[in-house]
């Protein structure tokens, strides 16, 4: 294709929409360099605003169940700008969710997440789904499960930041065990 358009064998003219130009050389460059938006949106918001901006709502699909049973839930992170947040959190675990004041329905320490923190990115609009279920148990040890009482549970997910009840970033629902 090139010594088509280097050779004298095409008739070129300007005037004439339909025949082939002088290709016209660009220095310029042909891309820009990209800037990930979240990060202009970290420089340009107050973390207040970027925090504000953020919800999380916890739902389950009925309040009551039967004692063994699991219980689905649903967590949805919601981010109402119209530009990219991040939240920093305290730890690379982004959020956590706790029944009855116990991470994961747990008596014992899960996880030992590292003492660097991290960050929760929502693209502008974007809303995020996470589904879990309980087991309906609560883990008092290593390989040891034990049935929650019947009554009243409270299930708790919040986003990993300092107090998340100041910021509305944090969601509980009530479920009955019968």
């Amino acid at each position: 294709m090139r010594r088509i358009y280097e050779s004298d064998a095409l008739k070129r003219d300007e005037t004439e929409p339909l025949t082939p130009r002088e290709r016209e050389r660009q220095e310029q460059p042909q891309t820009f360099r990209s800037i990930e938006s979240s990060a202009w949106s970290d420089r340009l918001l107050p973390n207040r605003i970027r925090r504000g901006s953020v919800s999380i709502r916890l739902a389950t699909p009925d309040r009551t169940f039967e004692q063994g049973s699991s219980i689905p839930f649903e967590i949805t992170m919601k981010n109402s700008l119209p530009i990219p947040v991040s939240i920093e959190t305290r730890s690379p675990l982004l959020w956590t969710w706790t029944v009855d004041g116990h991470v994961e329905a747990s008596h014992v320490s899960l996880r030992d997440p590292p003492d660097r923190t991290g960050k929760l990115y929502l693209d502008r609009g974007e809303r995020k789904t996470i589904r879990r279920n309980w087991s309906g148990m609560f883990r008092i040890s290593e390989r040891e499960w034990e049935p929650a009482d019947p009554g009243e549970h409270t299930i708790r997910a919040q986003i990993n930041v300092e107090n998340p009840e100041q910021s509305n970033l944090r969601d509980e629902t009530t479920v009955r065990i019968s």
